[in-house]
């Protein structure tokens, strides 16, 4: 089956959830062994998941912002590492189709390649620079060459390392100090992965060190222009909250079920039926509930916008993501609360989701820098 062959969005949710399914039968193991969820990656790849933000004229149906925050909400509920790294595959492809900032005949290329199933990400974030949101200048080099580009660096946090087709690099030129993207075929001599990746979260998405040792692209693989810590809005990051939310929803169903069926025998019947139970149920529901609506209701209104609309919707986009990210470290809080001390056992998954959670404290743009750009916009609109 796949997501072309589904009209509707209750039968392509309905389709997602059998794959979260199938895919949280897997989580365990993945998350132990430090392992990377090929069979996942590739059960998206022929359902046609990964082509569905390709723009309508090179062949995908380009769906909406509001559309993709919902089915990786759907894949994180079963596998939180696997929904992150998608994500980024994802929302790269739907960016890139919204903005046009690559030259046609390079970006039609890209797609004719997802189309077959490649994968891209972009990898900016480097040991000396930090988070890329921060405005670090790139040491990864990138020297012209005739009509070539030579690349020399290293690039860490490279989610989905073990299977990216494509990597969308960020280099500064020496001797302009201009910093671009440059799109790096993974086939290409002197690309190398190094496999670094030792986190205690989200431990199944590969995301190893990038080394490019004079790796040679052409020139119009050259593919954009920036200035570090200035890029516009990008509705595509709600992919992010997205997934953190999805890992809440399946921590607090998991801890619903085992609530219904715990029955020590110091009561009668089951722990749901108890106050403090229904109390902290109750709890997680509001703040699932407040997450979500914030979620859907931006992703909504990016779709909707203008592209000057969309320009000062930043604050929101990182409003969404600093809500519903700490929003899902108190919900796996509270299930666990619920489970008890069952929860720290390596065999239950709220130790995972516990783990999970907090990787979205360090996801782009942090807390930080949000709270202080919604700072500006208060101060901002009061002056008018």
């Amino acid at each position: 089956m796949r997501f072309q062959d589904l009209k509707s969005m209750d039968e392509r949710l309905e389709y997602m959830e059998e794959l979260s399914q199938r895919f949280l039968t897997r989580a365990a193991k993945i998350d132990e062994e430090g392992s990377f969820p090929f069979e996942n990656i590739s059960e998206l790849k022929s359902s046609g998941y990964t082509e569905l933000t390709l723009p309508e004229k090179f062949g995908g149906e380009a769906i909406s912002l509001y559309d993709l925050v919902r089915f990786q909400e759907y894949i994180a509920r079963g596998d939180g590492a696997t929904a992150l790294s998608i994500g980024w595959h994802m929302g790269i492809i739907q960016d890139l189709g919204e903005k046009n900032i690559w030259k046609e005949s390079t970006f039609q290329m890209l797609c004719e390649e997802v189309k077959k199933g490649a994968l891209i990400n972009n990898c900016a974030s480097e040991p000396q620079t930090g988070s890329p949101t921060r405005g670090g200048k790139p040491t990864t080099t990138a020297i012209k060459d005739g009509d070539k580009w030579i690349l020399n660096g290293r690039k860490t946090f490279s989610t989905m390392a073990p299977v990216l087709d494509y990597f969308n690099v960020t280099a500064t030129v020496p001797e302009t100090g201009a910093i671009g993207y440059f799109l790096i075929p993974r086939a290409k001599a002197g690309v190398k992965i190094v496999e670094t990746w030792d986190s205690i979260t989200m431990r199944g998405t590969g995301s190893h060190d990038l080394v490019l040792n004079n790796v040679e692209v052409e020139e119009d693989y050259q593919v954009e222009w920036f200035e570090p810590g200035n890029k516009g809005a990008s509705g595509w990051l709600l992919h992010i909250p997205a997934c953190y939310l999805g890992i809440a929803q399946a921590a607090q169903s998991y801890a619903i079920n085992f609530a219904k069926d715990y029955s020590p025998n110091s009561i009668t019947g089951s722990i749901i039926d108890l106050p403090y139970v229904k109390q902290k149920v109750g709890e997680m529901e509001l703040e699932l509930l407040r997450a979500r609506h914030f979620l859907y209701s931006v992703a909504k209104q990016w779709d909707h916008s203008s592209e000057e609309e969309r320009n000062q919707l930043k604050p929101e986009l990182g409003a969404v993501k600093l809500a519903v990210t700490n929003a899902a470290i108190k919900v796996v809080d509270l299930a666990m609360r619920v489970v008890g001390a069952q929860s720290l056992s390596s065999k239950n998954p709220l130790q995972r989701y516990y783990r999970d959670v907090r990787a979205g404290l360090h996801n782009p743009p942090m807390d930080d820098m949000t709270i202080l750009l919604l700072a500006d916009k208060a101060m901002n609109n009061s002056d008018k």
